[in-house]
């Protein structure tokens, strides 16, 4: 493989693709769901599939088992691409290359929080709700709006990934192939114990106690 090239470590391909591929499934089926129950906002009139919610829930839940392991790599293994203690002062820097680093840095931070937010709300919602019309309930309007968050979260994760790596970062993202020294036999060799810093401390606290809160809270019916 060439070194001219930009390149993204394997672990990252994997996990990024899967929990890509999740979140944009869950962004569709959850608007159908909207758009066949709901509409207040507006409508697709999109067709109604009977199962729309059973659909949406099985391709939540899947996220949901993949979400703690991408969490715990981003927080240790991919701590750079996330804010940093120096962000705010970054963002005086206006106009200035780290500055769009930071925003791309801000966005990959909103969307952990936004995902982790749409999961715990989803896991609180009852499928009886939407059918009986019942579009007021207070964990049906807090899904609606962290699926809001993930989906601006998740424009700007693409539009200032593009901004600041262009299309060689775009592309590092789907191009096979290992480099030396990136076998799956070291994957935890470099695994960082603690966060780079403290907010990220905070944030990895919040984001995997928001997961546990996933899977436990509907246990107890809350």
């Amino acid at each position: 493989m060439s070194e001219s090239r930009m390149y993204q470590p394997a672990l990252l391909r994997i996990l990024h693709g899967g929990a890509a591929v999740l979140v944009i499934l869950a962004l569709i089926s959850g608007f159908w769901v909207y758009d066949t129950y709901d509409k207040r906002w507006g409508s697709l009139g999109l067709p109604s599939l009977g199962d729309i919610q059973g659909i949406h829930g099985t391709i939540a839940l899947t996220f949901l088992l993949l979400l703690p392991i991408f969490a715990l790599y981003s927080f240790h293994l991919g701590a750079q691409r996330l804010v940093q203690g120096r962000s705010l002062a970054a963002l005086r820097q206006v106009g200035k290359p780290i500055w769009w680093v930071t925003l791309q840095r801000l966005a990959n931070t909103l969307m952990l929080v936004a995902v982790t937010a749409s999961v715990v709300t989803g896991r609180m919602m009852k499928e009886e709700w939407l059918p009986a019309g019942e579009i007021d309930r207070p964990w049906y309007l807090a899904h609606l709006l962290a699926w809001g968050g993930v989906f601006v979260s998740l424009a700007l994760h693409l539009l200032l990934g593009a901004k600041v790596g262009g299309v060689p970062l775009l592309a590092s993202m789907f191009r096979w192939g290992l480099r030396e020294g990136d076998e799956p036999s070291t994957w935890l060799q470099r695994l960082q114990l603690r966060p780079a810093s403290s907010i990220l401390k905070v944030l990895e606290v919040l984001v995997i106690g928001g997961i546990a809160l996933a899977f436990i809270l509907p246990v107890f019916n809350l």
